[in-house]
């Protein structure tokens, strides 16, 4: 289990790094089988997945992990589940917007790519 925390931790830091600073960038780690749940609107490959992560409408982002879960998945394969909770801030919102989102990642020739993303805003 070390080793899947590792890797759960590894892939939120490169993830959320990424996001805040270049959503372009996270292409790769999408395929066109993966899908993407955002706020209840669902996104199927890369290019649909991309195009909505880019247009969001802000134009600065700050995640701020609080939490990270992980569990093998699909017995037999290598992939797992990564969930992952923490705290937004946007452009000059003075008070942070709290998320939960959970990840799929399977393993396709020696590396993982996102398999399914499901990003939800907790609203409180």
């Amino acid at each position: 289990m070390a080793e899947l925390e590792n890797i759960a931790k590894e892939f939120a830091n490169y993830y959320y790094n990424t996001f805040d600073n270049d959503r372009k960038a996270l292409a790769p780690l999408y395929s066109d089988v993966s899908m993407m749940t955002w706020e209840g609107t669902q996104h199927l490959g890369t290019a649909n997945i991309m195009e909505k992560l880019v247009t969001l409408p802000f134009q600065r982002i700050a995640h701020k992990i609080t939490t990270i879960d992980t569990q093998p998945s699909i017995q037999g394969t290598n992939a797992i589940i990564i969930s992952v909770t923490g705290q937004l801030m946007f452009d000059d919102e003075p008070k942070p917007q709290q998320f939960c989102q959970t990840f799929q990642l399977v393993n396709n020739n020696n590396s993982f790519f996102i398999f399914n993303d499901v990003f939800r805003l907790n609203y409180a």
